[in-house]
């Protein structure tokens, strides 16, 4: 009798909250080296790529554009954590009412907005670039919306022509700033989250040809755009013939060797590398990293993208898994097409490096996101029921889950 009123007792007692190791909340801590490490790197090189520029034209504040990314990276954090430790599945109820705000925002930049390098995307005299935030919004209203489909997905009415007309809204928007970075990172992440809802592949086909003519006539009638793609296409023929950024940039890629000339020495920057600080700050890692930096870089970049389609894969949940393979491969894109358009691979698209470009919008969005991929790591360890596996049938190519999370 004691035995069982012991034995009673203990099954009554509260259950402890889930903790990681050694007492501390339970994240991927991977995933968070590899984003801490290359934000503070991120810092650096902003500095190192800045302090001239900023000398100049900030009444001799050397730091000041170090000081402004600071703030953001304080306010980045803080929504980071506050999203990782929030409920993934609660999102859902706001995702419309986020996209129509995403929307209206986007009204009131082509009316009210700064303008900056020929295009007016940012409010508050350039302090706030909505588009960078609007990204994530996209991903949070796409998951919702691809979750919601089912089965339904497989039907023309219900699920390309609706994708179609929803990302042409928002892309389109973004086209009139202009801002063709923005546009084809929605596109191509949207695209992707739409393949591994599982939609049927000849839909899949059709809409990667519609998508590629989409980008190719985006690029031929926007004069800006027109010019990039002009340029790239005489500096793949002849570097020479190449524009002056490039040029540069290239000239920097190759100044560093294999260890670089170290943090703050690559003079190149001052006065030569244009947009050193932002579009162009892997040239700088370069410079003064060398080799060895950039391929540190890269690897950072990929852990990211290792833990972040881990943790889709590893969650039951369909939504879960679309918004965290959204908010994986919204960084990863940004990552791979900056660091192509500084090797040379691909024409200018003013796409800034994910945590290491200087820009405050930018900087915040990639840590949400992170926290988003880190909201969804937690849920899936909370129990069973958020346990499962993605898979793909031969017949249909539809997601199969081992659990009803979903329900």
């Amino acid at each position: 009798m004691a035995q069982f009123i012991q034995a009673r007792s203990h099954h009554s007692k509260p259950r402890e909250k889930s903790t990681g190791f050694a007492g501390l909340p339970r994240l991927d801590y991977m995933l968070l080296g590899a984003v801490g490490t290359l934000t503070l790197l991120g810092l650096m090189l902003v500095y190192s790529g800045s302090y001239d520029l900023a000398y100049i034209t900030q009444e001799a504040n050397a730091a000041y554009y170090l000081l402004r990314q600071l703030l953001f990276l304080v306010i980045g954090v803080a929504v980071m954590f506050l999203l990782a430790r929030s409920d993934y599945m609660s999102w859902r109820r706001w995702s419309v009412l986020l996209m129509l705000g995403a929307l209206i925002l986007l009204g009131i930049v082509l009316l009210f907005g700064s303008e900056r390098y020929g295009a007016q995307r940012t409010l508050l005299q350039g302090s706030v670039q909505p588009s960078e935030i609007i990204k994530l919004i996209t991903v949070l209203y796409i998951a919702d919306w691809l979750a919601s489909k089912g089965d339904r997905l497989h039907d023309w009415g219900y699920g390309l022509v609706p994708f179609a007309v929803i990302i042409g809204s928002i892309t389109g928007m973004i086209l009139l700033q202009p801002d063709f970075g923005t546009a084809i990172t929605i596109v191509l992440t949207a695209s992707a989250m739409l393949f591994m809802a599982g939609i049927d592949w000849k839909q899949m086909f059709l809409a990667l040809i519609v998508a590629v003519a989409a980008i190719i006539i985006m690029m031929l009638i926007f004069p800006h755009t027109r010019e990039r793609l002009d340029q790239y296409i005489a500096g793949v023929q002849d570097p020479a013939q190449a524009s002056e950024q490039m040029r540069q940039v290239w000239l920097a890629m190759r100044m560093g060797g294999l260890f670089g000339v170290g943090l703050g020495n690559g003079l190149i920057k001052v006065g030569y590398l244009p947009l050193a600080h932002t579009d162009s700050v892997f040239a700088v890692a370069a410079i003064e990293l060398g080799l060895v930096g950039v391929a540190a870089i890269i690897a950072l970049y990929s852990v990211i993208g290792w833990r972040g389609y881990r943790v889709a894969l590893q969650t039951g949940n369909h939504y879960g898994q679309l918004l965290v393979f959204g908010a994986t491969t919204l960084i990863v894109v940004q990552a791979v097409i900056n660091i192509a358009v500084m090797a040379g691979v691909m024409p200018l698209t003013g796409i800034p490096l994910p945590l290491l470009s200087y820009g405050g919008s930018s900087l915040v969005a990639m840590l949400a996101s992170v926290g988003v991929i880190q909201s969804v790591y937690r849920g899936s360890r909370k129990g069973s029921v958020f346990g499962g596996y993605l898979g793909r049938s031969r017949r249909n190519r539809r997601t199969r889950l081992s659990s009803a999370g979903d329900r």
